[in-house]
C-alpha cells in the first residue's frame, strides 16, 4: 500500500561543500512468460517457504566516490490502519505476518540489520512505538502526518551522533490544492565530516538531492519520464494513466510477455483529457503543455548493475511491492550531480516473491520491500549545486485513484 506522504532532508557539513538533500514521496510493472495457475498451484503447495534473502550489490566503477560515505533508506512500512481496512490484499498472508506487534519487530529488524544513517519511512500510524525504539537504538526522529481522514504519515530517523538537525519544515500539499499528501523538509549538519572547504551559498540554496520513496508510479509511466527527464509533454499522456499502475495486478504481470510501456498517443497526438486548471497545476501555465524540473537526476538502483532475476530493461528492481492486487515496482532511490552510489541492497526475484506467497512475510514486515543506498561525494564536482526546485514537488497531481490500494 501507498500513503503519498513525502520527507525532504537537507544535509550540510561545518566545512563541507556538499550538501544533500533527501525527499522522500511515495509501480514498476513488468510482464513474464509464467503460467498463473501453475504458479498459483506451485507455491500454495509448497510446505518450505523459502526466506526473503538479499545482498548488497557494488558499483563497478568508484573513480568518482570519495571516502565520504553516508547511507539512506527508504521503506513503506504499511500502515497498521491500512492493513486492517484492506485485508483482501492480503489473502494469501497468513494473519500472524500481519499482526502489528509482529511486523513492528521484523521491520526494526530489517533496519538494524542494514544499519542506514537516514531512515525515510512511508505509511507510519505508530510513529510514537516506532520513535521509542529508534531512540533507544541512537536515532533521532520527526514526523509529519497526512492531511485529511488519513491516520498515517511520513517518518524520518537519523543518527543523533552523526547528524545534527538545523532546520526542519512540514509542507501541506492540500495547501497548494492538490491531495492530503505531505512532506518533510529537514536540514542536517554532518558531524565530522572532512569536506573541502567552502561556504554554502544563500541559505541551503545549493546541495545534491536525493529523493527517495513510494511515488506509486512505473518505469514506464510518465511520473518516472519527467523524474528522470526532467521534463515531460503531459498532452501525450492520458492524465487518469500517467501512473502506469493499471496494468501491475499479477495475473497481468505473469500472464503477458515483457514490454516496454511508452506514451499512450492519441490519433491527433494529443490527449484532450486535461482541463485548463489541471494544466496549469501541472505546468504553471495553462497554456504551455510542458512539465519540467531542474533538477538532473538517476536511479541508484538503474546505475548499479543487478541480477537479471532481480531487474528489469531499464536497471529497475522487478518488484519492491507485492500483494493480491499488486505486483511492480513503485519505489526509488533518486540522486543528481554532486553524489554517487557506491552500493545498492538487492531486491529479490519475482520467483522468491511468488514462493513466499505475498508480503509481508517471515522475514519481510511489509507489503513493500526496502531499498537502501550508500552513496559518497563525488570527487569531481567542485561546485555546489542548484537545487531551488527541490522545494517544489516534482510529483504531478493526476487525479488518478491508487492501484495498489483499490
Amino acid at each position: 500500500m501507498a500513503c503519498n506522504s513525502f520527507s525532504w532532508l537537507m544535509l550540510s557539513s561545518n566545512n563541507a561543500k556538499r550538501v544533500p538533500l533527501f525527499f522522500v514521496p511515495t509501480s514498476t510493472c513488468f510482464k513474464f512468460d509464467v503460467p498463473v495457475a501453475s504458479q498459483i498451484q506451485w507455491h500454495t503447495r509448497s510446505r518450505n517457504i523459502p526466506q526473503i534473502k538479499r545482498h548488497w550489490v557494488e558499483a563497478s566503477d568508484q573513480s568518482l566516490a570519495s571516502q565520504e560515505r553516508f547511507s539512506v533508506a527508504s521503506y513503506n512500512i504499511l500502515g497498521d490502519r491500512n492493513a486492517s481496512q484492506h485485508s483482501d490484499l492480503y489473502v494469501n498472508v497468513p494473519s500472524r505476518y500481519i499482526n502489528w506487534g509482529r511486523r513492528k519487530r521484523v521491520i526494526c529488524d530489517e533496519l538494524f540489520g542494514w544499519d542506514p544513517d537516514i531512515i525515510c519511512l512511508q505509511e507510519v500510524d505508530k510513529y510514537f512505538e516506532l520513535s521509542d525504539i529508534m531512540v533507544k537504538a541512537g536515532y533521532a526522529g520527526s514526523y509529519k502526518r497526512r492531511t485529511g481522514d488519513a491516520a498515517d504519515g511520513c517518518a524520518m530517523f537519523w543518527k543523533a551522533d552523526k547528524f545534527r538537525l538545523l532546520e526542519g519544515e512540514s509542507i501541506q500539499f492540500k495547501d497548494i490544492g492538490l491531495r492530503d499528501n505531505v512532506a518533510q523538509l529537514s536540514v542536517f549538519e554532518i558531524r565530522f565530516l572532512s569536506s573541502r572547504a567552502q561556504y554554502l551559498s544563500e541559505k541551503w540554496g545549493n546541495t545534491p538531492v536525493v529523493l527517495a520513496g513510494d511515488f506509486n508510479s512505473t518505469p514506464q509511466s510518465g511520473i518516472y519520464k519527467f523524474l528522470s527527464s526532467s521534463e515531460l509533454n503531459i498532452m501525450l499522456y492520458d492524465r487518469k494513466e500517467l501512473s502506469g499502475q493499471k496494468r501491475c495486478r499479477p495475473a497481468q504481470v505473469l500472464g503477458e510477455n515483457k514490454e516496454t510501456v511508452g506514451p499512450i498517443v492519441a490519433l491527433d497526438g494529443l490527449f484532450k483529457c486535461w482541463t485548463d486548471e489541471e494544466v496549469k497545476l501541472a505546468t504553471g501555465d495553462s497554456e504551455r503543455h510542458l512539465a519540467v524540473h531542474p533538477l538532473k537526476l538517476n536511479s541508484s538502483y538503474a546505475t548499479i548493475n543487478g541480477s537479471t532475476s532481480t531487474r528489469g530493461f531499464n536497471g529497475e528492481p522487478l518488484a519492491t511491492s507485492y500483494h493480491s492486487k499488486f505486483l511492480g515496482t513503485v519505489d526509488y532511490l533518486w540522486y543528481s550531480d554532486g553524489i554517487v552510489p557506491t552500493r545498492v541492497l538487492d531486491t529479490v526475484s519475482i520467483s522468491d516473491l511468488l514462493r513466499a506467497g505475498g508480503l509481508p512475510c517471515k522475514k519481510v514486515g511489509s507489503d513493500h520491500l526496502a531499498l537502501v543506498s550508500e552513496f559518497s561525494f563525488s570527487v569531481t564536482n567542485n561546485e555546489p549545486t542548484d537545487i531551488v526546485a527541490a522545494a517544489a514537488s516534482p510529483i504531478v497531481d493526476i487525479g488518478e485513484p491508487n492501484n495498489q490500494r483499490s
